[in-house]
């Protein structure tokens, strides 16, 4: 009988620890109903319930998850605002911007390499060509 208790004071103590992780590295968008400085002090001080209550009424439910998380009514925190990319190299807007100025400044770049190719070229051509009889010379 002892080993019965010890094996679920074990099973309590990692399903608190479980909870008290999961609740402090939730999103600020995914914590419902109380604080997480409350959830973290409730799971502490009873880990049984506030563990169990965490999983189900503290967290946003993954979607698609089944399970008692669907019971609890939508329009979280994190469904009322609008989505918006995290980082700028996440949002394809930027990322389109980013290209375009890319491409101007090749093309650019392209163009005065050409300028320069072409200017040499008639530079090689004015000094390899001798004037022949005919012709002035260049003023």
């Amino acid at each position: 009988m002892a080993r019965l208790y010890i094996l679920l004071f074990l099973v309590q103590i990692v399903l608190a620890v479980c909870a008290l992780i999961s609740c402090l590295s939730a999103e600020e968008g995914q914590i419902r109903v109380l604080p997480r400085i409350v959830w973290a002090l409730i799971i502490l001080f009873f880990p049984l319930v506030g563990s169990i209550a965490w999983f189900l009424a503290g967290r946003e439910p993954k979607p698609g998850a089944a399970g008692l998380g669907k019971i609890w009514p939508a329009g979280s925190a994190a469904e009322r605002q609008p989505r918006r990319p995290l980082a700028p190299d996440d949002d394809p807007e930027f990322l389109r911007s980013v290209q375009d100025r890319a491409k101007q400044q090749d093309e650019e770049l392209f163009r005065r390499w050409e300028e320069d190719l072409r200017r040499r070229e008639d530079d090689l051509r004015r000094r390899d060509d001798p004037p022949r009889e005919g012709d002035r010379p260049e003023v």
